[in-house]
């Protein structure tokens, strides 16, 4: 079994500032988001809102169990953060990074440039556990501020941290690449984002693996490339 990198159990908040626990610190970017998406959610109003919408999207069916993968995207956010919280703090130290790099680039773009999506359906065509999941999901989470999609940037987030992982199963690796993919589709298959959405987040996608990637793993790739 795997040994801990970290043991929490000494943790106290007056050292959170030594070098075993400082990385703590950085859990408080979900802090400031989830401060930042209340009050742009209360003050940021629909009618001052851009209309998010692409022909393509009226050719998606909605497809309720694409829910299930939508809804484990919180529970993949939480035990991927948490493994390499104690696994691998320096994976752990990317991820939150790249987190936030998405964050504050989204948030700003909500404010400057408010958004929504009338994409939702008015009525469900069928009446099972998914569409109460799926209506649930709506009186919860609005249908404003959606582009970019903070869903499928956190997705491709967590899956080139863990790709890049080592010790990790390729099998484990390909199961992570592939639902993340289900988790991008289920934004558009739900009605909750359109697809402008979802590739919109990759321009943040890539910011967040320049930053944190650029000079540890994809330049000295390039440079033996260049050199071979």
């Amino acid at each position: 079994m795997k040994k801990p990198q970290v043991d929490y159990r000494k943790f106290k908040l007056t050292n959170i500032n030594s070098p075993e626990f400082s990385h703590l610190k950085l859990l408080l970017g979900w802090v400031g988001y989830f401060a930042l998406f209340f009050l742009t959610e209360r003050f940021i109003k629909r009618e001052a809102c851009y209309v998010i919408h692409s022909p393509l999207d009226d050719l998606i069916p909605f497809c309720e169990v694409f829910v299930i993968p939508y809804v484990l995207w919180y529970l993949l956010i939480v035990l991927s953060l948490g493994y390499f919280l104690v696994y691998n703090v320096d994976s752990f130290k990317r991820l939150q990074k790249f987190i936030i790099i998405t964050q504050i680039v989204a948030m700003a773009v909500y404010i400057i440039f408010p958004n929504m999506q009338p994409l939702r359906p008015t009525e469900f065509a069928r009446d099972n556990i998914f569409t109460d999941m799926v209506g649930f999901l709506y009186t919860i989470d609005t249908n404003t501020n959606v582009c970019p999609s903070l869903h499928v940037a956190y997705s491709i987030a967590i899956a080139s941290v863990w790709v890049k992982e080592k010790g990790i199963s390729p099998w484990f690796k390909a199961f992570i690449v592939v639902f993340v993919i289900l988790i991008c589709l289920s934004t558009v298959f739900i009605k909750q984002h359109s697809v402008i959405d979802g590739f919109a987040a990759i321009p943040l996608c890539i910011l967040g693996e320049i930053i944190i990637y650029g000079k540890d793993f994809w330049l000295p790739k390039f440079k033996r490339t260049k050199n071979c």
